[in-house]
């Protein structure tokens, strides 16, 4: 784009040719030939929710064809590992003293093939001692039956933020409201169900474990392997190939890949794994499972005065990441995006005999918004007033500076009545009034429901917050940029190009990004709460700035100018001397000289944020809900999601659309579920409600920018926002449609099940 910025405008994706063509390498496609003759290794999993074991039976499983070994934790020498969360619940890789959830990985079987593996997993046996199993939240959190009995308690971590003083009243906390409602929300379990299962290799490499993973972050994962393999930092050396699809649950490392490093050492060969997606179901780190009850208070003319939240958050088997996160980013963000002078939120983590819980699409802050967008519904359906109305008189002014809400979160900047009218402006607001009116008054089956959400998340928002990137110039004039995010669908290849485009006019397609790699990239924040933009890209964006920096004072000496009078012209990608563009050093000719003088034309650098962004918006859901049956169609989504300043409006489209997808997947269709024995009766995608374009209609998304400050492309998180704001506004939009015939709340799914089923109960 000569003489004008590349950012902001709509640019394919650099990525797309490989994927739509000869596909990606993953985990389980790799043809390293140091991975030549590797072993291949299948888990013996739990059949039992909860019990003690008594005995590990592996003879049957050593006598079959193939099998070279069977590890247990014993055999493994796996020591206990407390918990940094709650110290008192400490478990070892491989269950060794119980089982704690249906899954749990028991054994190891290491085979010549995968299918010799696990015909012989099949042969061991493991017998247990059963004791109570727990499911429901509540009755986990009332029994003297425990799963750690070291933590005296299946309650296992508690946070509070007192709007009230300790051990005050509720009845007198909302003793001046003319108005209360109460409510019990199910915020359900969800499965991430990416497209591309886990899978893992490892081998040693004179004495150094080399192990692929499909993961969110390989430099974040590292000290979890070097745990689990011992020795030092350089023993480990962790790569990361391409990623179809995180979702937040690839965070987390697992025993499954933990354990490669130890059986390949034993075996002395490299060794593979990968799981069916039955087992991604029942092992890969389930989201949500959070319990809210709500009483929100105000006037009869619609000013919410006070708002309780307690939520109980199911941390499922193992007191992990699942155990803190929600409940960390659920208190804080418990207002939303309103101006209520008094709050309380508490927070309770309980274990329960489930797969464990983990960081999911926007961790906490879907469940916040959730919650206080069912209690301003709420609120405005007992006060007889439009939703909509209520929420624009309880919004926070719009605000340019640093804002800090009574429950004592500070946001950046906001807009949020401008992105509600935007909202409602586009989705025709009063016409939808009008037409569900009319339908009410026909006596018409099909009803017409309308959502309202309003929300405002934390983005890049878990310490440390900062990124390094590095930035090289090859002889040849092509560059390679260095990034410790690592992408999964994102499309940092071309956001990163463009930035690193931007500055130094290197064309992208002559723009390399390397990610994932350890050795390469030593530190890294990878891939999670909407973080890579503002703080990946702003490193890059730094780093090519201090990049043409560099090579001015490289290009001053080779010219023989002052460095004040070099210019780089980025449309042939030449410096020269200001007037005289007719002598000029290319990026090429510099990085050789460079190289002749001993040095790599090359930067490396560090952005910090001094705080975390708030993006936030409004979404409009239309629905039509089949009185006689409880059918939802989903008719409409408008989206208004405002991310600060936007680098390419394509790849923002594309993620506020997957955005809307999975939250609206939550809101309809998917939802874990467990019997009362603790098996999973959802462990696959024929009895898991996974959505299809099918279900979804065309999504209108909205743009309205409101750049941040917090870094210089005045950029915020986008990869969560549409999860947020859907949910809430397509839950909202199935309860509205039904409200005139009694129903004030149907927890999600609202499967046609659940909502005739709360229509009947309403008659």
């Amino acid at each position: 784009m000569a003489g004008g910025s590349i950012l902001g405008n709509r640019v394919q994706r650099k990525e797309d040719p490989k994927f739509l063509t000869a596909g990606g390498e993953y985990a389980d496609d790799l043809k390293d030939p140091r991975l030549d003759g590797a072993a291949q290794v299948v888990y013996v999993r739990s059949a039992v929710a909860h019990g003690t074991i008594e005995a590990i039976d592996i003879a049957g499983a050593l006598d079959m064809p193939g099998v070279i070994a069977v590890h247990t934790a014993e055999s493994l020498g796996l020591e206990p590992i407390a918990s940094p969360f709650n110290p008192a619940a400490a478990r070892t890789l491989l269950a060794s003293d119980k089982v704690r959830y249906v899954g749990e990985p028991v054994a190891a079987v290491v085979a010549e093939t995968w299918q010799q593996a696990a015909d012989a997993a099949e042969m061991v046996f493991v017998d247990v001692e059963f004791l109570p199993t727990h499911i429901d939240l509540e009755a986990a959190l009332a029994s003297d039956s425990l799963i750690y009995e070291a933590a005296g308690s299946n309650a296992v971590f508690d946070t509070t933020a007192l709007g009230m003083p300790e051990n005050t009243d509720a009845d007198e906390y909302f003793a001046d409201c003319e108005v209360t409602v109460t409510g019990r929300f199910m915020n359900q379990r969800v499965a991430p169900c990416p497209l591309e299962v886990r899978a893992s290799a490892a081998m040693w490499d004179e004495g150094r474990l080399v192990q692929w993973i499909s993961s969110q972050g390989a430099q974040g994962a590292k000290a979890a392997f070097i745990a689990a393999n011992g020795g030092d930092a350089d023993a480990v050396h962790l790569i990361t190939p391409d990623v179809g699809g995180g979702f937040g649950a690839k965070i987390d490392s697992y025993p499954e890949e933990l354990l490669l490093g130890p059986i390949a050492k034993l075996l002395g060969r490299p060794v593979r794994w990968r799981e069916t997606r039955s087992e991604s179901m029942m092992n890969l780190g389930h989201g949500r499972g959070q319990l809210q009850y709500i009483t929100i208070g105000g006037t009869r003319e619609g000013k919410v005065t006070h708002y309780q939240l307690r939520a109980i958050q199911d941390a499922g088997a193992f007191v992990g990441m699942g155990t803190i996160l929600a409940p960390f980013f659920t208190r804080p963000m418990a207002s939303g995006v309103y101006d209520i002078p008094n709050i309380e939120c508490r927070t309770t983590s309980v274990v329960t005999n489930t797969t464990p819980t983990t960081a999911y699409r926007g961790a906490g802050r879907p469940e916040a918004t959730a919650a206080i967008e069912r209690a301003m519904d709420m609120f405005a359906l007992e006060i007889g007033k439009d939703p909509a109305e209520v929420r624009r008189m309880n919004l926070i002014a719009k605000f340019m500076e640093p804002h800090t809400t009574s429950i004592g979160q500070t946001y950046d900047v906001g807009d949020f009545e401008g992105a509600l009218d935007k909202a409602l402006d586009t989705a025709g607001y009063a016409d939808l009034r009008a037409e569900q009116q009319a339908r009410r008054e026909s006596g018409d089956a099909k009803q017409l429901g309308i959502g309202v959400s309003v929300y405002v998340e934390i983005t890049g928002g878990v310490d440390p917050k900062q990124e390094a990137a590095k930035l090289e110039v090859h002889d040849d004039g092509t560059a390679t940029v260095y990034t410790g995010t690592s992408p999964h669908g994102q499309g940092h290849e071309t956001v990163w190009a463009m930035l690193a485009h931007d500055e130094t006019g290197i064309p992208m397609d002559k723009i390399t990004l390397v990610w994932g790699d350890t050795d390469l990239v030593p530190s890294g924040g990878g891939t999670m709460g909407s973080r890579s933009l503002q703080q990946g890209g702003a490193a890059v964006h730094q780093g090519a700035i201090e990049l043409v920096e560099k090579a001015q004072e490289l290009a001053a000496q080779l010219l023989e100018a002052d460095v004040a009078d070099i210019v780089l012209d980025k449309d042939n990608g030449a410096f020269h001397v200001a007037g005289t563009p007719a002598v000029a050093k290319s990026w090429a000719e510099l990085a050789v000289a460079s190289r002749q003088q001993g040095n790599e034309l090359t930067i490396d650098t560090l952005f910090v944020a001094d705080m975390a962004t708030f993006p936030f918006g409004a979404h409009i859901a239309v629905v039509e809900v089949d009185t006689d049956t409880g059918q939802v169609k989903h008719l409409r989504q408008v989206a208004c999601d405002d991310a600060g300043r936007v680098i390419n409006p394509l790849l923002l489209d594309g993620q506020i659309h997957g955005g809307i997808a999975q939250g609206t997947a939550q809101a309809l269709l998917e939802e874990v579920r467990y019997d009362e024995d603790g098996n999973p009766i959802t462990s696959n995608l024929a009895d898991y409600g996974m959505i299809s374009s099918a279900e979804l209609p065309s999504f209108e998304v909205v743009h309205m920018e409101t750049p941040t400050f917090v870094n210089p492309l005045g950029a915020k998180g986008i990869g969560e926002s549409g999860t947020i704001g859907s949910t809430p506004a397509v839950q909202s939009a199935v309860v509205d449609a039904v409200s005139h015939l009694g129903v004030k709340h149907i927890d999600m799914p609202a499967t046609a099940e659940r909502v005739w089923q709360a229509i009947q109960a309403a008659h």
